[in-house]
């Protein structure tokens, strides 16, 4: 291995407690299957509070991860579900659901539930510029609802009370 980026747990704040480090090996292709010209490297996450180190974790990373810091869980504070008034173009309701046509420029606003969108069908021309805002409705943490669109390189996601847009060219049928 050649450990390319190591950080110890609290590290960056004034509370370093000493108790694990990270170390982030670089050229550890030795390791696993080469799949292509982009190969796996690994992370090891070693406990370093007690007379010798001891290996806790030892697992494949995405190559050349930067910028790794490690803290407490408590300091961590996450949004789990976002507040839909945050959003300008959100789709409060099922009325709100529409389709928008300027010329060859298409808006279409619709919002979902699980299972279910507002406009199960939607009808474009070939040639339209399409902007599709989704609305996520579900209040469940977690509960993300994907959009894909494959023939037009089309795939997001929308998370909990979350408003999304995408914006795409109709260049071919489907």
């Amino acid at each position: 291995y050649q450990p390319g980026h190591g950080y110890s747990s609290m590290g960056e704040t004034k509370e370093a407690d000493g108790k694990y480090y990270n170390s982030g090996n670089k050229f550890s292709k030795d390791r696993f299957l080469p799949v292509g010209p982009l190969h796996c490297e690994t992370e090891q996450l070693i406990n370093i509070s007690g007379e010798k180190m001891k290996l806790i974790s030892d697992h494949t990373a995405y190559p050349e991860p930067h910028d790794g810091i490690m803290v407490r869980r408590d300091l961590v504070k996450t949004r789990q579900i976002y507040n839909m008034d945050d959003f300008a173009n959100a789709v409060k309701t099922p009325a709100d659901s529409r389709v928008e046509r300027k010329g060859n420029k298409v808006s279409i606003f619709l919002m979902s539930q699980a299972p279910n969108y507002s406009m199960p069908v939607i009808k474009v021309k070939k040639g339209d510029e399409v902007t599709l805002t989704l609305t996520n409705h579900d209040k469940v943490e977690d509960l993300t609802h994907g959009c894909a669109i494959p023939t037009h390189n089309v795939n997001f996601i929308v998370n909990p009370q979350e408003t999304k847009s995408v914006t795409f060219k109709t260049d071919k049928p489907g």
